[in-house]
């Protein structure tokens, strides 16, 4: 059961291509959004279409998959654990970020372009 402590698994569509940077040679990080759709009726009966955005981060070999293979529209299954970071804003605000952290990818679904 250890492996179900913050584990998340989507289902989605890329929104853009990932972003890699590169640190060194042996060190690389890939950031890209994934949308996840939920559609249900509500209490009138209308349909309606709710979309999730998420922010996936993969480093190393994922990272260096990403930017080989990943496109803007790519339907992508991702399996990884949350992460949240905080940061003050130039107001001295603090501010939160949660993140996935991808552990496992695999392309589904159509090809995008």
């Amino acid at each position: 059961m250890t492996n179900l402590k913050n584990s998340v698994r989507l289902i989605g569509f890329l929104g853009a291509a990932p972003e890699v940077k590169e640190f060194s040679k042996s060190k690389k990080v890939a950031k890209v959004n994934l949308a996840t759709n939920d559609i249900y009726k509500n209490q009138k009966g209308e349909k309606v279409e709710e979309t999730q955005w998420h922010q996936l981060v993969m480093w190393g070999n994922q990272a260096a998959f990403a930017a080989q293979y990943l496109n803007k529209g790519s339907e992508v299954a991702i399996e990884g654990k949350l992460v949240t970071r905080t940061y003050d804003d130039k107001d001295g605000v603090k501010r939160y970020i949660t993140e996935i952290v991808v552990n496992e990818i695999v392309i589904l679904g159509r090809k995008a372009a």
